[in-house]
């Protein structure tokens, strides 16, 4: 059977990833959407232990490639997407480096991680792109535009993907 594709695979964040994902942070391509490498780096510290936020490393064939993360807006007292039905997680995604952008890679991991998080009982995802290079990526992974929102931090457009499940 031909290979359709890079192998990727989740795991949990690690403390001993940190460092790595600290050095993620600090490119130009994360700073236009994340704050200080320092700042960042202690709130994923915080988030390892939570029981809201899941931080994985995405690796492609077997390298980090990525970071993504799952979160339940219902266990966030303020969330500005509690509005979504019970069983929606939100997910983000960034790409490690800049290199590695643009190749197709964005789409591959948010369809693996959508399948992932509906394998778990997952009944919708949303996320919130903050790029055209992003929303094009959503929506070749199969989310579909709900509309802009203003939320606490700044205007986004949200996109949402049912499970199968969801549709029955």
């Amino acid at each position: 059977m031909p290979n359709r594709g890079p192998r990727i695979a989740f795991r949990a964040l690690e403390v001993a990833d940190l460092p790595l994902v600290k050095g993620w942070i600090a490119q130009p391509h994360w700073q236009a959407w994340w704050g200080a490498p320092e700042r960042e780096t202690a709130e994923l510290a915080q988030s390892i232990d939570s029981d809201a936020v899941e931080p994985m490393i995405v690796e492609i064939d077997g390298r980090p490639a990525a970071m993504a993360q799952s979160y339940d807006p219902h266990l966030e007292e303020t969330h500005p997407y509690q509005d979504q039905p019970f069983g929606t997680l939100g997910i983000d995604v960034s790409i490690a480096d800049a290199s590695d952008t643009g190749k197709g890679l964005g789409p591959a991991i948010l369809e693996s991680l959508a399948q992932l998080l509906f394998e778990e009982g997952a009944l919708r995802l949303v996320i919130d792109p903050a790029n055209l290079r992003a929303i094009r990526a959503c929506e070749k992974a199969g989310f579909v535009r709900l509309g802009e929102r203003a939320t606490p931090y700044g205007r986004v457009l949200l996109m949402a993907r049912d499970s199968d499940e969801t549709e029955d």
